[in-house]
């Protein structure tokens, strides 16, 4: 029997963190992950299924938009490559194109809101709130914000 394969992408750093809170999800499908390359996810690359994109912040305004359009066309390859049935993220930035080209394909988008997120929302949750299938938040609160999303606690 096949097992299904899910996406798993995130910006490095804390969005990266709470992504491996769900391990024991990546072990129980065939799973990719896509995050930002840099030294400490480098360390991980022999123990996870890992794919990198190109560290990629706004703070930067010269590159940022060659650096995103680059990341898009990363993020379209390793889509197609792969071809999940689900893409899970945690957000940043870096998890927008994958979450709307996933869409184009007929992927299930699921995000997660940061557990940073107690009463405001992200600039990532506001962008792919409108595309996922299943929205959850970590904090009952955030309910008011995003009114179809579920909570079911804290990942960690």
């Amino acid at each position: 029997m096949k097992k299904k394969k899910v996406l798993f992408i995130s910006s490095s750093g804390g969005h990266f963190t709470q992504l491996l809170q769900m391990s024991p999800l990546m072990d129980k499908y065939e799973s990719l992950i896509v995050t930002e390359k840099n030294d400490v996810v480098l360390s991980l690359k022999d123990k996870l299924n890992i794919k990198f994109l190109v560290y990629c912040t706004r703070k930067r305004p010269f590159s940022f938009p060659f650096l995103f359009i680059y990341n898009c066309f990363l993020s379209l390859f390793y889509l197609l490559k792969f071809s999940p049935k689900y893409i899970i993220t945690t957000g940043a930035g870096t998890a927008i194109p994958m979450c709307y080209l996933g869409k184009i394909f007929g992927k299930k988008i699921i995000y997660i809101e940061s557990f940073a997120r107690r009463d405001s929302k992200s600039l990532s949750g506001k962008i792919i709130y409108p595309i996922s299938n299943l929205f959850i938040v970590q904090w009952e609160e955030m309910l008011k914000f995003y009114p179809k999303a579920k909570y079911f606690g804290s990942i960690y």
